[in-house]
């Protein structure tokens, strides 16, 4: 079964020197044209899924192993690998590191005028805004959003792959969606989450916290005022050492006349459920872990604290760990997969075939 979820990275100063990206960026296209002529577009947002299919990839394009750059070059090498290639692939790549993350929208939007996409853009927007908001707001773990990519095909299949930074620890943290293992934006999305770390998250997706979602959400139709008083009382007996809390205070608390400004932003247009909720504009970490607070004191439903955590050397690697990328080798590495691939549009597919038993003779 293929995994998908998280990766935590140590934060990395520097940049990708140009002369590396641009192999990158060869590279990493003729790796994707080649996926997609062997087992169709769905299969690349598969792979990309997989965070240890992804951690390989850019390994093998010549990143540094273990360093957060990796998503943020590796996601901008595979855009620019398959910019203006997007029609014979069928497959499009959104989205970026912080400013351009925020543009994904307008691109699904240019997307769906120049290609024949089976989904209404609304759909696939609605898709990456919620994958966004749930590591963002419902899954409380510390790590603050700065890259976002939606890749997606023209029949409509997607995949996430978004980033967040603690600043606290000097870590990253990744997280991969596939949309076709997506039951659910708000019940368990993450088919797996892959890290070595575990921290004290407030997880408001976590499959036993449907209680509580059920409540957060009744109490978000109510008037402001009442949850406000609510939540004052739960502070005060906090403060007094009556409460017995297992929420993450090392976020801040909301101030209530914070809290009651949003509350009637919601009111004013009640949700039917927890996603419509989580999906309103103006509804964050803060005013979730509110409601979740006066959900659990004041009305019996706790929220899961359970992290949704689980658990390269082909061309060397930037920094020169393991060693230093091999310029010879990679150029020799694009050339024989961009020649391979020039063959295999006229007809001519031995090169093709014998990188495929030379994939099945290594398991690849």
């Amino acid at each position: 079964m293929l995994r998908t979820g998280t990766a935590s990275l140590p934060l990395h100063s520097g940049h990708c020197p140009p002369w590396l990206f641009e192999r990158m960026r060869r590279l990493s296209g003729a790796i994707i044209e080649v996926i997609v002529r062997e087992f169709g577009p769905g299969e690349v947002l598969r792979r990309l899924s997989d965070p240890h299919w992804f951690q390989a990839l850019g390994c093998v394009l010549g990143f540094d192993w273990h360093s957060s750059g990796l998503t943020t070059t590796l996601c901008g090498a595979l855009k620019e690998g398959i910019r203006d290639r997007e029609w014979d692939l069928g497959l499009v790549i959104a989205g970026g590191k912080g400013r351009t993350s925020r543009q994904t929208p307008q691109e699904i939007l240019r997307a769906a005028e120049r290609y024949p996409l089976a989904l209404e853009p609304e759909q696939l927007i609605y898709a990456s805004r919620m994958a966004a908001k749930v590591d963002n707001t419902a899954v409380q773990d510390g790590y603050q959003l700065y890259h976002h990519v939606f890749i997606f095909t023209f029949d409509g299949q997607w995949a996430v792959v978004q980033q967040g930074m603690n600043e606290h620890t000097r870590l990253a943290r990744r997280y991969h969606w596939l949309g076709e293992q997506v039951g659910s934006f708000v019940c368990e999305p993450h088919a797996a989450v892959c890290c070595d770390r575990r921290g004290e998250v407030l997880n408001m997706v976590a499959e036993e916290g449907e209680a509580s979602r059920r409540v957060v959400t009744e109490l978000a139709r109510e008037k402001p005022e009442k949850i406000v008083r609510e939540f004052r009382r739960i502070l005060e007996r906090s403060s007094s050492g009556l409460a017995n809390l297992r929420l993450p205070w090392r976020h801040d608390i909301p101030r209530a006349d914070y809290l009651n400004r949003t509350l009637l932003k919601v009111y004013a247009s009640p949700p039917s459920d927890f996603a419509g909720l989580l999906g309103t504009e103006g509804v964050g970490p803060k005013t979730l872990r509110a409601l979740a607070m006066v959900a659990e004191v004041a009305y019996g439903a706790p929220a899961s604290f359970r992290d949704p955590v689980k658990y390269s050397f082909g061309h060397g690697g930037k920094d020169g760990h393991p060693y230093p990328v091999d310029r010879r080798v990679y150029d020799r590495s694009i050339a024989v997969l961009e020649k391979a691939l020039a063959e295999a549009k006229i007809g001519r597919s031995e090169k093709m075939q014998a990188l495929k038993r030379l994939a099945a003779l290594y398991g690849a």
